[in-house]
């Protein structure tokens, strides 16, 4: 639109009815949000703009499309946006991103979000899970100085699946062993004292030395302490690799030792445990496979790594504030 237009459309403002009115303002402030998203986005990943197809660097400015650049490699001559090879891609309705980016961080329902950004359920549901998708990597490469670690355990959930091994449990249901069995999902976690967090889904029933094995020694750094409660698994694994172990014996009632007392102990990653247990009951039971995007949801919020609607935006695609 040249200037002589758009002032005529400007003169005319003043003739707009009061819902006119606001079914403008409303436009406008949708496209607004829709190009401060994308702003967001394409700064964020300027520095990773490469081909999707062959990884070229060579490449030029190829049109716009639905508010984002458009670039054509000159090596394959693929055609891509920021965007795509992303969890974001092909999602719909960006000008409500940041939007919703505070309904995550305000550990918003499918439902709740979807009422107030006025979209379906099921978009918001996906939304969830393809923003906390590259959000869990953000975890501590190693941890330091005395390390916690222990299980906690939650309900098998097949929620949302077509076919089931069992009878389908009605609002989460209950276990029928008492105690820890196969029917629980366990989750290890491991955390020292900065805050510094790893967990991972080991698997059904009690966590073994090859589970250990497999998760902890990429992240325990050679000069940490492990400390855990008295779970042989734990003594084994300590054995096979030399790392330095103390444990206490939570089952006698011993939960700091009088010989090491305020240094060996697991209070802190207990601690945890409760603190994730109780922010996700509000999820009224969640699917198994989608744990990890939970885990990594929580970190996110207890250690306040994500503390905004534009630093979660830019985590849902890989870049994270150090």
């Amino acid at each position: 639109m040249d200037a002589r237009t758009f002032d005529s459309f400007l003169n005319q403002i003043d003739d707009f009815s009061s819902v006119q009115c606001a079914r403008m303002l409303s436009l406008l402030t949708s496209r607004n949000e829709k190009v401060r998203s994308a702003n967001i986005l394409q700064a964020a990943l300027a520095d990773k703009l490469s081909c999707p197809r062959c990884d070229g660097k060579h490449l030029y400015r190829h049109g716009a499309a639905n508010g984002l650049q458009r670039f054509r490699c000159r090596a394959c001559g693929c055609t891509f946006n920021c965007l795509t090879g992303t969890p974001l891609a092909r999602l719909r309705h960006k000008e409500k991103w940041l939007a919703y980016a505070s309904c995550v961080l305000a550990s918003d329902a499918v439902r709740k979000a979807a009422a107030l950004l006025d979209v379906d359920k099921n978009t918001t549901m996906r939304w969830r899970h393809r923003f906390l998708t590259s959000t869990k990597a953000d975890r501590p490469i190693s941890l330091h100085g005395i390390a916690e670690a222990d299980e906690t355990f939650v309900l098998e959930s097949k929620k949302g699946s077509r076919k089931l091994d069992r009878p389908a449990r009605k609002r989460g249901g209950k276990a029928a062993k008492r105690g820890i069995s196969h029917e629980q999902v366990c989750i290890l976690v491991a955390r020292d004292r900065t805050g510094g967090t790893c967990d991972f889904v080991t698997g059904n029933g009690p966590v073994t030395t090859a589970q250990l094995l497999k998760h902890l020694p990429p992240i325990l750094a050679s000069d940490s302490l492990l400390v855990t409660d008295a779970n042989a698994a734990y003594r084994a694994f300590a054995k096979k690799t030399g790392i330095s172990h103390a444990f206490v014996h939570l089952r006698a009632g011993i939960r700091v030792p009088e010989h090491a007392r305020g240094a060996i102990h697991v209070q802190n990653v207990n601690a945890y445990h409760s603190r994730f247990h109780d922010w996700l009951r509000q999820f009224r039971g969640v699917a198994t496979r989608y744990l990890p995007n939970y885990l990594g949801w929580r970190w996110a919020i207890d250690q306040q790594r994500i503390h905004s609607s534009e630093t979660l935006l830019r985590a849902a695609v890989g870049v994270f504030h150090r």
